[in-house]
């Protein structure tokens, strides 16, 4: 028992940082970042697509990632909320989030690549793609905004020909255990 993995996002890159953030620097999430690291903690961190970057930002963002040897990558897209400092950003094209997926797992062929919070709103119905070139995606609501429910993810992945595992267990396109499932058509 005890933590083994510590998550804490760059959220973009060194040069866009101070556009988005005012109450501490980038400096002080790479320290952050590298403290856990010297701590022997696996990392977990990624960034948020579609906050006024330009490609070059996520280009950066990737290769300070892999410089700190990050375990699990989660790669948001900005779901942008009326009456927030974002709220005005225009919404992302479905094929630039693929390519900024495509991007990390070019950059990070032996790390967990995850899609998570914004997908829905900006991948759309290119959603399932998103999974040739992420290990997973986060599953139902997020931080502030609802997702899509669980059992439509499940339907999605399993339609592409993939197995659905949640912790360690196989799951049918319903969500529910596999080998429930198979138990109760033997019945």
């Amino acid at each position: 028992a005890g933590v083994n993995r510590i998550n804490h996002n760059l959220n973009t890159s060194r040069e866009y940082y101070e556009k988005i953030c005012t109450t501490h620097t980038y400096e002080d999430r790479l320290q952050t970042l590298k403290i856990a690291r010297e701590a022997g903690m696996e990392l977990c961190s990624g960034l948020i697509v579609g906050r006024g970057e330009v490609a070059e930002d996520i280009v950066d963002a990737t290769f300070e990632l892999r410089e700190l040897e990050t375990r699990s990558i989660p790669v948001n897209f900005l779901n942008s909320i009326d009456g927030t400092s974002l709220e005005a950003v225009d919404e992302l094209d479905p094929r630039y989030c693929l390519k900024a997926l495509c991007l990390f797992r070019m950059a990070h062929p032996a790390t967990e690549i995850r899609i998570a919070g914004g997908r829905e709103v900006n991948l759309r119905s290119m959603q399932a793609m998103g999974l040739y070139a992420a290990n997973s995606m986060f599953v139902s609501d997020y931080l502030t905004t609802k997702g899509q429910a669980a059992e439509a993810d499940y339907e999605m992945i399993a339609d592409l020909g993939f197995e659905v595992i949640i912790s360690g267990h196989e799951m049918d396109a319903t969500g529910e255990p596999a080998e429930l499932a198979t138990q109760a058509e033997s019945c």
